[in-house]
C-alpha cells in the first residue's frame, strides 16, 4: 500500500437548509488503498462523496487531486477528472440500453459525422461485460429488463472500465448477494493493485475491517479519526462512530421457544413466471420467518407476491379467514405491510415529505371525522412526528422532503410508516440495508418486540448472520423454488445455509 497522497480533503463544509451536514472536514486519502468511510446514518459520508463526484455542488473547502484543486460540476465532469461513483440506490437510467448506461456521458466516442455507431457501442459494451464475467447481461437489452442486482453489476462496469484514479463505492454491497459482493471485492482489489484508490462506504463493520486498508470515521458531520484497519476491531469502530460504548442485546438470545400452531398466512403453489415456481409455506402467529438465497433464487419476489405486487402471480396467498390477497390495497386493508429492497422506487415517495410518507398507509385512521373523507392535519403531523422520533430519523422537521435524507434515514422513514400502521403481518425485504450499527440494533429489538406482541414477520435478507440471529425458521430458495428449511438453533452457522443455497 502506497503512502503517497492521492486526494486531500480540506475544510469541507455543507449545509442543507438549517442542517449542517459537514463541518470543516479534513483528511487525506492515499494512492493504492481501499479507504473506508464510516459513520452513523446522517454522519456526512455520502454528502462528502457526492460533492467529490459532482452530484452535489461544492460549498466551502476544497478537494485536491494529485496536487491540483478540482471543482467537478457533475458526474461526467468528475469522470473526466478520473473520479467515479457507484451510488447507494439505482444509478442506471430506465429507458436506455445497457450499453447506453455504461457509456452515458461519453457517447461521443461512438459518434462520427453526427451519427452514432450503435453496433460498435454494443460490441464494446459486450466485450467489457464479458471481461467482468457478467455474460448474462447483454449490451443491446434495455436496462429495465434486469433486476436490481444486475443493474448494480452494470454500474460496476460503468464506474470502473476507464481505470479512474478514485472509485467511490457507496453502500453497494448491501444491494448485492454474496456472489455479487465477491465480484465487487475482486474489482476493488484490482483497482488498488493498479495503484488507484477505492473510497468504500459500508455499515458492515466486519466487511470494513476485512476489505479496507484505512478507515476514516465521521460523526454528525465532523471528522473524528483516521486509523489503519489492522489496528482496530469492531468494538473500537462502534465506539468511534457513536462516541460511546454500544451496549445491550443485538440479535435475539432465546432458543427453543415453540412456534405457535396458529397459522396467519398460507402461501399455496405461488408462481411468478420466470421468477418463482410452486412456492408453498405457512406463516405462524408471533413468528419471524426468514428467506435466504443467492441473487437469482427468487427470494425477493416472495415479498412482492405476498403483498399483491406481482401482477402475473398464480396461486394463492390466504389469510386465516380465507381471504385471498391479490392486490396492494387489499393487502394494506388486511393489515399486511411490505418494505421493498428497492427503497427509492418501491417503498417511499421520494419527492414527498417525511410526514406524508409516514402517514400515507394510515390515512383512514387520521380522518377528522371517521365516516367522512376529511383529514385532520394536526393528527397527521402528530402521528408522523411520533413515529419519525421513534425511529430516530435525523431531520429538520417532518415537512422535509425524503429526497434530502441519507439512505439510512430514508430506510427509517420506510419502517416508521409501517410501525405507525401497526400491521399484523410485516414483510421486510432487506430491512437493514444502509442502516448503521446502532439503528440495526434498534430494528432487531423492535422485531423481537413485535413478535412478542403476536405480530408475524417475514424477513428476506442476503445477510446470513441476521437471518441466523433473528429468525425462528429460515427457508432457503434456489432457482425459484424452496430448497429446504432450517429451525432456529445455537449451532446454526453460515456454512449450513450456504450449502443449501449453491
Amino acid at each position: 500500500m502506497s503512502e503517497e497522497v492521492r486526494l486531500q480533503v480540506v475544510d469541507i463544509s455543507k449545509t442543507f437548509g438549517i442542517t449542517r451536514a459537514l463541518k470543516n472536514v479534513s483528511f487525506n486519502i492515499n494512492k493504492g488503498e481501499v479507504h473506508a468511510l464510516i459513520g452513523e446514518n446522517g454522519s456526512g459520508k455520502s454528502t462528502l462523496t457526492n460533492m467529490l463526484t459532482g452530484i452535489y455542488p461544492m460549498e466551502t473547502g476544497k478537494f485536491i487531486l494529485d496536487g491540483e484543486e478540482i471543482h467537478p460540476k457533475n458526474q461526467v465532469d468528475a469522470n473526466n477528472m478520473g473520479i467515479s461513483i457507484i451510488v447507494q440506490e439505482l444509478g442506471t437510467l430506465s429507458g436506455l440500453t445497457v450499453a447506453e448506461n455504461i457509456f452515458l456521458g461519453h457517447e461521443d466516442r461512438f459518434i462520427k459525422y453526427g451519427i452514432r455507431n450503435t453496433a460498435r457501442m454494443n460490441a464494446e459494451a459486450n466485450e467489457l461485460l464479458h471481461k467482468y464475467g457478467f455474460d448474462n447481461i447483454k449490451a443491446s437489452n434495455m436496462v429495465d429488463d434486469y433486476n436490481f442486482e444486475d443493474r448494480k453489476l452494470i454500474e460496476i462496469v460503468k464506474a470502473t472500465y476507464f481505470h479512474p484514479k478514485i472509485v467511490v463505492i457507496d453502500e453497494t454491497t448491501t444491494a448485492l448477494s454474496q456472489e455479487g459482493r465477491e465480484e465487487l471485492y475482486k474489482h476493488m482489489n484490482r483497482i488498488r493493485d493498479e495503484g488507484n484508490t477505492v473510497i468504500f462506504i459500508s455499515h458492515d463493520l466486519s466487511e470494513i475491517l476485512s476489505k479496507s486498508d484505512t478507515i476514516t470515521v465521521l460523526r454528525d458531520g465532523v471528522y473524528i479519526d483516521t486509523i489503519k484497519s489492522k489496528d482496530v476491531n469492531e468494538e473500537d469502530l462502534k465506539r468511534l462512530m457513536v462516541g460511546r460504548e454500544v451496549t445491550g442485546k443485538y440479535y435475539r438470545n432465546d432458543y427453543g421457544e415453540p412456534i405457535s400452531d396458529e397459522v396467519v398466512l398460507s402461501v399455496k403453489d405461488v408462481t411468478v413466471p420466470g421468477l418463482i415456481s410452486d412456492v408453498t409455506f405457512d406463516l405462524h402467529k408471533g413468528e419471524i420467518l426468514g428467506f435466504g438465497g443467492l441473487s437469482e433464487s427468487g427470494m425477493h419476489e416472495i415479498g412482492k407476491a405476498i403483498f399483491g405486487a406481482s401482477y402475473d402471480r398464480e396461486g394463492q396467498v390466504l389469510l386465516a379467514d380465507g381471504t385471498n390477497i391479490t392486490s396492494i390495497p387489499q393487502a394494506i386493508k388486511h393489515s399486511i405491510a411490505y418494505t421493498s429492497k428497492d427503497r427509492d422506487n418501491e417503498s417511499i415517495v421520494i419527492n414527498q415529505s417525511i410526514r406524508d410518507n409516514i402517514a400515507l398507509p394510515s390515512l383512514d385512521k387520521l380522518k377528522r371525522v371517521e365516516k367522512l373523507p376529511l383529514l385532520s392535519w394536526p393528527r397527521i403531523k402528530a402521528f408522523a412526528l411520533k413515529f419519525a422520533k421513534e425511529m430516530s430519523v435525523k431531520m429538520v422537521a417532518t415537512d422535509q422532503f425524503v429526497s434530502e435524507l441519507s439512505g439510512g434515514n430514508k430506510q427509517k422513514v420506510v419502517l416508521a410508516r409501517w410501525i405507525g400502521k401497526d400491521s399484523d403481518i410485516v414483510v421486510l425485504d432487506s430491512p437493514t440495508r444502509g442502516i448503521d450499527i446502532k439503528v440495526k440494533q434498534d430494528i432487531y429489538q423492535l422485531m423481537d418486540q413485535m413478535r412478542r406482541q403476536g405480530k408475524s414477520i417475514i424477513m428476506i435478507s442476503e445477510e446470513l448472520m441476521e437471518l441466523i440471529g433473528m429468525c425462528d425458521r429460515i427457508i432457503i430458495m434456489k432457482d425459484g423454488r424452496l430448497n429446504g428449511e432450517i429451525l432456529r438453533s445455537k449451532d446454526l452457522d453460515e456454512h449450513k445455509l450456504i450449502e443449501m443455497m449453491v
